[in-house]
């Protein structure tokens, strides 16, 4: 049986980035930049006001009081006509480059305007230069690289690339999931369940998850444990970049989803990983001419088993797929709030609370039933992991985590 780093190993060796594709910045949210960008102008281009004022040289405000003359008022969008000497000063607006000579702006409300004499009288704290102002390049000079290839694109991403002058980039773009959730005792979520049967929660909280990892979600609804309806399901399903699959890959007798993915021309990468909860993960590949590769996992039924193994490996693959630089979830060290008893021959990823306390991360397991019992999961914002093996870790003692 595989470990959960040779499992992680063989995703990523299996799993390609995808093919890079050039797009508009609106297209290109929530997509991971393929290719470096640099700037084609200084930013800012001029030195510029941060606040509506008046521009000054700091050397006129050796107290930070002065009565100045009025020279122009400067808008955002104009260019300044009249260098500063001493003794001047010229009216600035929020944005607005920044007259010759000035070096400093003080803001409206620490000036008293005379209109008939053309002065302001300045009334502040000391004023050193740069104070309310932005100088010419201070932020990033022409020619330099705004985002490293690898970046995920949200929103302030996006701004900085319209800003910078690459309103066409190269990106690898989300990918889409299918997820069909198998067994004959599924019932859709709006639906009483009869005896013997129970709500299909596996694919709306599968959906939930794919949304939280920036890709596309494609729910299938529930395919029965017959063959040809499987075989229908698991055919649509392959179109997509990955098909997740829900139940049907342990040992019963109605486990058909191996044998019908093998019938499809699903090569099976590996099929069982050494981990609690999810030991029954199938993960497997289909590659055709002329189209992107599909990838398949085969997650446990339970749904607690189900929503680790996706937080654990899916979530892995995705990242592969979009070409992020370190697709790997990163654990992070916590203590113990309380002592726990681990048992078990396998690693276990419990479902746990942190908080952080003092800017050092706290870890609470939360109580639960098993793999089932996803009720116990509703307070978890994290897994912690322990060791196979039967060991009492004490308050205070340190684990690895991983938040979700």
């Amino acid at each position: 049986m595989l470990s959960v780093q040779e499992a992680f190993h063989l995703i990523l060796q299996t799993v390609k980035p995808v093919t890079p594709h050039q797009c508009s910045l609106l297209e290109a949210y929530h997509c991971v930049l393929a290719e470096g960008t640099v700037s084609d102008v200084n930013v800012p281009p001029f030195d510029k006001a941060l606040m509506d004022g008046f521009a000054v040289r700091s050397a006129d405000l050796p107290t930070g009081e002065a009565t100045l003359q009025i020279q122009e008022t400067i808008y955002a969008g104009s260019v300044p006509t009249l260098p500063l000497q001493a003794g001047q000063t010229s009216q600035i607006m929020t944005g607005a480059p920044l007259p010759e000579g000035a070096d400093a702006v003080v803001q409206i409300e620490h000036c008293i305007l005379n209109e008939k004499q053309q002065t302001v009288q300045i009334e502040t704290s000391l004023v050193t230069p740069g104070k309310n102002m932005l100088y010419r390049s201070s932020v990033l000079e022409a020619g330099a690289t705004v985002l490293e290839a690898g970046t995920f694109l949200r929103p302030q991403e996006i701004g900085a690339l319209a800003e910078t002058g690459s309103p066409i980039v190269s990106v690898r773009r989300a990918p889409s999931l299918a997820i069909l959730a198998t067994g004959d005792e599924l019932v859709p979520p709006e639906q009483p369940p009869q005896p013997g049967q129970i709500r299909n929660s596996n694919e709306i909280m599968l959906h939930t998850q794919i949304f939280q990892s920036q890709a596309n979600a494609i729910p299938l609804g529930i395919a029965r444990d017959e063959r040809n309806h499987l075989r229908e399901k698991i055919l649509e399903g392959l179109k997509s970049d990955f098909l997740l699959l829900s139940g049907g890959v342990s040992a019963g007798t109605l486990d058909l989803v191996p044998s019908e993915l093998q019938a499809a021309g699903v090569r099976q990468v590996f099929h069982k990983v050494n981990l609690k909860p999810g030991k029954p993960l199938w993960f497997g590949i289909l590659e055709e001419a002329n189209r992107t590769p599909c990838y398949i996992f085969g997650l446990p039924g339970n749904p607690v088993s189900s929503m680790v193994c996706f937080e654990l490996f899916v979530k892995l693959a995705i990242r592969q797929f979009m070409g992020f630089p370190t697709p790997e979830a990163v654990p992070v060290q916590a203590r113990l709030q309380l002592e726990f008893q681990s048992k078990g021959n396998r690693p276990t990823y419990h479902p746990a609370q942190v908080e952080w306390k003092d800017g050092e991360a706290i870890v609470s397991p939360l109580k639960t039933l098993g793999s089932a019992d996803l009720r116990s999961t509703v307070n978890a914002n994290a897994v912690a992991l322990f060791p196979a093996g039967n060991q009492l870790y004490q308050a205070g003692d340190k684990v690895d985590t991983f938040l979700w």
